[in-house]
């Protein structure tokens, strides 16, 4: 009996992995009195956050935003396509 092992990219599969790398990033934007949480990851690879705390407002949560947690997305997870803040 030949068993084919497949392993599909499911948005659960590319959620989890999300929820990694963010929990890896996290402790430095915490540290300036600010916090990220996870809204979703859409099946096309667009990972939708929320700042809370310091973050709301700051001018550079932009720059957090795309060179920080958006290029670390990218880079570790295959998938990320873009990385989106939400109110």
């Amino acid at each position: 009996m030949t068993q084919t092992a497949t392993t599909p990219k499911s948005t659960d599969d590319l959620q989890t992995r999300v929820e990694r790398v963010l929990e890896l990033i996290r402790p430095a934007i915490q540290s300036d009195g600010g916090d990220i949480e996870l809204v979703s990851v859409g099946d096309d690879g667009v990972v939708r956050i929320r700042f809370h705390g310091a973050c709301i407002g700051c001018p550079s949560s932009n720059m957090t935003l795309k060179l920080g947690i958006e290029e670390n997305l990218r880079k570790n997870i295959a998938g990320v396509t873009e990385v989106i803040a939400v109110d």
